[in-house]
């Protein structure tokens, strides 16, 4: 409860005065201000114009805007014009000091025609004579309090008084609006940051640099659709020479997914080490996954090994899309037998073997790659995929800029990751 005692001077007892000439321009001047407020987002600017455009418009001594902190029951002294005493920051206790405390404890507006003879009025300016506070609405919610105080007894005839409650509705929208406006920027800008920091780290748990092995051309690139993504790969050397080569990727976009991700990485790390096939591999990390991941959330995953020494790849795949295979015989795409996606259900994997021959390539993928959109939404496909990656020219990056090209400005929609692996001749 309000610990002021309930009186106030009512409008109502204000007797009618003409308005001046000069008054009635500063009028119009003052109502085409209130229609250009509520354009203006930026809390800050738009607080400093209101005050601004009112103390001149009618010769005030002082003009300010007090925000209301619910947090702390206090009203926050946001703009001023011409006060030499309070500055932005200012609190007043609502209910407890002040018009402005009675004004946002009542809610109804308060004009102190001589403030000398105000039991509320606190004073500021030596030479204010009258003061008029008038409470900022949304709705039922209490935005703030506007406050004038002019150099004159009774410079506020009843005219000038409804105006300024007509003004004071729109001020109210215009602050609330901005205030929101500016909560939700700060929060865009938060988020913008931890979408960044997660982008830098997701980056650096993919590889630094290719494998560099003699005779053989190896490359890998992933972009995300957005900051983060759902898609990695990796390359995993082993003490004997062999590659461990990694493509996965894990359902859904953005944080959730990375996580998942980097959590999948590191299990699958951690088993590669210390078993001896990608069939042994996934099921193992399977079985882990299954236990700990989030219903509906899976991966899918090819994992091969490849020994340089032999020139054969042998790969397990969980749920992903069959591998492309080149060489003399022209392109494949590699099924296998057995592989669910990772995190459904138990179960284990089947390993294909292939050699590779001089000129051979073999390239993982993910959907980003092939069901990328032209203007036309016509996908980029596999068939495209086929003829580019038979290309000299052929890479991960490449077939990555191919793909960007055949969007042409329509974007990837979806993480795309590429591992290739080339045979010299």
């Amino acid at each position: 409860m309000s610990t002021i005692p309930e009186t106030v001077a009512a409008v109502s007892t204000v007797p009618l005065r003409p308005l001046r000439i000069d008054q009635v321009e500063d009028l119009q001047k003052l109502q085409k201000a209130a229609q250009k407020i509520t354009s203006i987002l930026d809390l800050d600017p738009l607080i400093d114009n209101i005050v601004n455009d009112v103390a001149r418009s009618f010769g005030c001594v002082e003009a300010g805007i007090y925000l209301h902190d619910e947090e702390h029951g206090e009203m926050v002294l946001a703009g001023v014009h011409g006060c030499s005493v309070n500055h932005k920051g200012h609190r007043l206790k609502i209910g407890k000091e002040g018009m402005v405390g009675y004004v946002a404890s009542t809610g109804q507006m308060r004009y102190a025609p001589d403030v000398r003879k105000d039991a509320y009025y606190i004073s500021c300016e030596h030479d204010t004579l009258s003061e008029v506070v008038i409470p900022l609405h949304v709705g039922e919610r209490l935005v703030g309090v506007f406050t004038a105080s002019h150099p004159e007894l009774d410079a506020f005839p009843r005219e000038q008084l409804r105006i300024l409650q007509a003004l004071c509705d729109h001020v109210a929208v215009a602050v609330h609006n901005a205030r929101r406006f500016q909560s939700e920027r700060a929060e865009r800008e938060i988020m913008s940051r931890e979408a960044q920091d997660a982008r830098v780290m997701q980056q650096a748990l993919l590889p630094k640099s290719s494998p560099f092995i003699p005779g053989f051309v190896i490359s890998g690139l992933s972009v995300p659709a957005g900051a983060v993504g759902g898609d990695w790969y990796d390359f995993i050397p082993f003490p004997d020479g062999r590659w461990g080569l990694v493509l996965a990727d894990v359902s859904g976009k953005g944080t959730a997914a990375a996580l998942l991700m980097s959590a999948t990485r590191g299990m699958l790390r951690s088993l590669a080490e210390a078993c001896t096939s990608p069939g042994e591999v996934l099921t193992k990390l399977n079985g882990l996954l299954v236990d700990d991941f989030p219903a509906g959330k899976f991966v899918t995953l090819v994992y091969a090994v490849l020994d340089p020494a032999t020139r054969t790849v042998i790969f397990a795949n969980a749920g992903h899309l069959h591998p492309l295979f080149i060489d003399e015989h022209g392109a494949h795409f590699l099924a296998t037998e057995r592989g669910l996606p990772l995190g459904i259900a138990t179960g284990d994997y089947s390993e294909t073997c292939i050699s590779l021959s001089a000129g051979s390539r073999l390239v993982f993928y993910s959907d980003g790659i092939t069901e990328a959109v032209d203007a036309d939404e016509q996908e980029y496909g596999l068939e495209r995929l086929a003829e580019h990656a038979v290309s000299a020219e052929a890479s991960a990056v490449s077939i990555v800029d191919d793909v960007r090209e055949f969007a042409n400005g329509c974007g990837v929609r979806d993480d795309a990751t590429v591992v290739f692996v080339g045979v010299k001749r």
